[in-house]
């Protein structure tokens, strides 16, 4: 058997549907047929209107439809263009993996562990799932690091694993070579499966639920009438409906762009090569572990008692450039010269196939994307335009939890989790270019097994988004990250330092750019410092009348009825008080108000306010993002340096905090200066049109020289803004975190009277208390030198239970210690639910954060919290017992 689905599969599963035919909507539908009737063209008639029509049947097509059904909804149309599971599903290695860096893919994972199980006993189609575990393992130290951060991450959120010796490794599999391992992590409840078949098995229960399937049925494109989805046109006809969902695969990205509105959805298709063999002398057991060695770049998994296996290797090839070439997709030409480091991998790990018979290489395409992670969610262009796709080679693994998560979005207009890292409106339309996808799938491919320490960044597609300062700051020395696209300052190289060695380092530990970083956030605390933060989203909402200051009202849950000149920091709440954008807002005047939010938010806030906003309002929503470049200039000094620039008084009594006021710096004009810095250090946001942007760094920089002037970059921000325990959005606060869990009371006008979106929400969270809390913690017994750092998602553990995992951390360079920050959970010992997090709980609970199985004792302290420190005080000078939280 070299396919891994075969007719016999197909005749199965046909025997199922002829005993549901009771059904008027089973005449229309032939799911498996013999290869001489599938060949005639069959005649259907389409419903003329449906709620929802699904596009693509595989994986992910079928499980949204039996989430849709399972959840309530019946008027569900499911359309394939070519056979139900003949895609990329059907090709599928059939390994179900729950170990993955990101939460969100872990839970993903781990629901669709436990459908795939059931499935069979509840559709009596068989899947093939078998219950193996996984084995990962690591040549070197730092991939045993690695492998730990996810045992720890794994274990809290209830998926068995554990960290294993290579003596442990043999035991559980019989041919491997173990010379040169360091250790490994065994996963238990991982699995194997027949994808094909769990496709057919949740297209056969959505069926049964009243989904109706069209095969071998095109969707030509979505209509789109004043942004709102309306229909599909089809090649038998078309089909009214209020949502459309995009699961066409490699085909996502044509089936996008085919709209009346083009829809961008940036995947691209590399090829995918695995090797299936004859069974072994002995037969592998049908219970054997899959073998995931990922410095060897392969997988290894028993199939029918030989091997299939596969990898990503380093030299990936694109293909299907431009559009649908294929209905259904063939096993492409074969190439061993391509796939020959893989395979001398693979012998190396397994010595005894060098005997063995291999039936086939297998060449199949898979989707991947800009960031690894796949695509879900809204179009931010077209309401009712739901995508999932760009599976990045996991499909079989994320296809249950991710098609539950899409169908609670459809239906309650968000979903269960937070899933903002997976969410289509983190990319906008300039991650869409062909050449860039192709080029940039060429890196992700390797990377899914590549050693990823914290910071890395993407080397392809950069400089697409530059500051007109740019050029600038790189002879400076900067070093640089990517963010949504945008070139951002990392830090900046001083003369004296190595910089090749620099931005070669990688490490879990310590790393080369402390002493750096250092520098820097001294200078902000001690001098003055200049950051440019130009990425910064930066919209202006305008009206003729009043009508901006009351929809914003009802938008944003602080109050922004402030005098002209005033910043109010609020959030952008949605109807369950969740952040959807955590911002400054500046009133520029009566009717015209300026909007600063973070970088990756440019598409999800248009978006959001474009959707909330009146229709036949007056309103003008303008994104000037790329009309203004933005300097922080921190320090004490900053008042010095500005002052003399703009010949005006800027101290405090002049020029209070949360002020801005249009002024001239130098010899340009009209620059919106506000009293703020987003670290609360002392200093100002200078707004400065872009074609000014270099005269007022060079006169800045110039005029600071007397007062010990520097660049600083984004770690140095980071530092600051931690150590102050300030939330950033997208790694702190998220749709489902509400101000009173972390501290924000005093950002929402609940006392007031005004009604916003959230208000209910927050009224009634305030009466019944809060399941979370945000949280600061200082590392106490941690050695910065030797011991590993915290970075993100470490579990946190109070009185040896686990409450919760950090959402970001840095090095505070004023106390000389980690800070951590964030969210407490009470979960009961008895029942595992969750209670009300008070005040008295935090406080009377001794805290660790796990560090790669390694637990540090910490200090919890919440917000808002009394001054850690002063200038120049050590850590020795600080009595931590004395910080008083409220």
């Amino acid at each position: 058997m070299s396919r891994l689905v075969t007719d016999v599969m197909f005749h199965q599963f046909l025997s199922i549907i002829r005993r549901q035919r009771s059904s008027p909507r089973w005449q229309n539908w032939s799911l498996a047929r013999s290869s001489a009737s599938a060949a005639k063209a069959h005649s259907v008639t389409l419903p003329a209107q449906a709620q929802v029509v699904i596009c693509g049947g595989g994986i992910m097509g079928t499980s949204v439809a039996y989430h849709l059904s399972k959840m309530g909804w019946k008027d569900i149309v499911l359309l394939e263009q070519g056979r139900l599971a003949a895609g990329s599903t059907r090709f599928c290695a059939g390994i179900l993996s729950t170990a993955r860096h990101l939460t969100i893919e872990q839970k993903m994972a781990d629901y669709s562990n436990k459908l795939y199980q059931q499935l069979e006993q509840e559709t009596g189609i068989q899947t093939g799932y078998v219950r193996t575990g996984s084995v990962f393992l690591a040549q070197t130290q730092d991939r045993l690091i690695s492998l730990k951060r996810v045992n720890s991450r794994l274990n809290v959120i209830g998926i068995p694993s554990e960290i294993i010796s290579p003596k442990k490794v043999a035991e559980l599999h019989p041919f491997l070579n173990m010379h040169d391992l360091v250790g490994a992590m065994h996963v238990p409840e991982d699995a194997v499966v027949s994808s094909a078949d769990v496709a057919l098995a949740l297209a056969s229960a959505a069926s049964q639920n009243g989904v109706q399937i069209y095969d071998r049925t095109s969707v030509l494109h979505v209509m789109v009438k004043k942004g709102q989805v309306t229909g599909v046109e089809t090649d038998k006809g078309q089909i009214e409906c209020q949502y459309f969902v995009n699961c066409a695969g490699q085909w996502a990205y044509e089936l996008g762009l085919s709209n009346e509105e083009p829809v961008s959805i940036p995947l691209h298709a590399c090829e995918h090569f695995y090797l299936l063999t004859r069974p072994l002398e002995t037969p592998l057991q049908n219970n054997t572990p899959t073998i995931v060695d990922p410095d060897g770049r392969i997988y290894i998994r028993n199939w029918q008692g030989g091997i299939l296996s596969g990898g990503f290797e380093k030299n990936p090839k694109p293909i299907f450039t431009e559009g649908k070439n294929q209905l259904e997709i063939q096993n492409l030409q074969e190439d061993w010269d391509h796939f020959e480091p893989l395979l001398s991998s693979l012998l190396r790990r397994m010595p005894e196939l060098e005997t063995l018979e291999i039936m086939k290489l297998v060449n199949c395409p898979e989707t991947f994307t800009p960031d690894m992670r796949c695509i879900m969610g809204e179009s931010p262009v077209v309401r009712g335009y739901f995508v999932l796709a760009g599976m990045n080679s996991a499909g079989l693994s994320f296809g249950g939890g991710a098609g539950k998560y899409l169908a609670e979005w459809i239906i309650h207009g968000y979903p269960s989790e937070n899933v903002w890292e997976l969410d289509l409106k983190r990319f906008g339309a300039l991650q869409s270019s062909r050449t860039f996808l192709r080029h940039r799938v060429m890196e992700v491919m390797p990377l899914i097994y590549d050693l990823k320490v914290p910071r890395w960044d993407f080397q392809t597609g950069r400089q697409l988004r530059t500051s007109p300062l740019y050029d600038r700051l790189d002879a400076q020395g900067a070093r640089w990250m990517e963010k949504h696209g945008f070139e951002r300052p990392k830090y900046f190289v001083p003369p004296d330092k190595d910089l090749l060695s620099l931005e070669q380092s990688k490490t879990f530990y310590k790393p080369d750019w402390f002493d750096i970083v250092e520098s820097e956030v001294k200078c902000c605390k001690e001098a003055v410092c200049v950051i440019d933060m130009s990425s910064f989203t930066k919209f202006e909402i305008t009206s003729t009348g009043g009508q901006a200051l009351e929809v914003l009202q009802f938008l944003f849950s602080n109050d922004l009825d402030v005098p002209v000149g005033h910043i109010v920091h609020t959030g952008m709440l949605n109807e369950a008080g969740g952040y959807e954008n955590d911002c400054s807002i500046a009133r520029l005047s009566k009717r015209s108000f300026f909007m600063i939010s973070p970088t990756d938010q440019q598409v999800h806030c248009w978006a959001w306010l474009r959707n909330h906003m009146p229709e036949d309002s007056n309103l003008v929503l303008e994104d000037v993002t790329w009309k203004y470049t933005a300097l922080n200039l921190i320090g004490p000094r900053a008042v010095d340096v500005l002052s003399e620039l703009s010949y005006a008084p800027m101290t405090p009594d002049h020029f209070p905090t949360l002020f801005c006021k249009e002024m001239s710096v130098g010899y340009a004009n009209g620059i919106r200066v506000m009293s703020m810095t987003h670290t609360g250090e002392p200093g100002f946001m200078l707004y400065i049109p872009i074609e000014y942007a270099l005269h007022v760094y060079n006169e800045v920089m110039n005029v600071g020289q007397k007062y010990g002037i520097r660049n600083a970059g984004y770690y140095a921000l980071r530092s600051l803004r931690i150590e102050k325990f300030f939330a950033f959005w997208g790694q702190d606060l998220n749709t489902l975190t509400t101000p009173l869990e972390c501290g924000r009371e005093s950002r929402v006008k609940l006392e007031k009277g005004l009604d916003f979106m959230g208000r209910d929400a927050l009224l009634l969270q305030k009466q019944n208390g809060v399941y979370k809390r945000f949280t600061m913690f200082i590392l106490e017994d941690h050695d910065t030198d030797l011991d590993l750092w915290p970075w993100w998602g470490e579990p946190i553990y109070r009185n040896g239970q686990y409450v919760g995992q950090t959402t970001s951390s840095a090095y505070s360079y004023s106390l000389e210690r980690h800070v951590c920050l964030g969210f407490v959970h009470n979960f009961s010992e008895d029942t595992g639910e969750e209670q009300v997090v008070t005040a008295d709980f935090i406080n009377r609970g001794e805290y660790e954060i796990d560090i790669a199985g390694c637990r540090f004792q910490a200090k919890a302290k919440l917000y808002p919290i009394a001054s850690l420190f002063t200038h120049k005080r050590r850590k020795e000078d600080v009595e931590l017992s004395d910080l008083h939280g409220k």
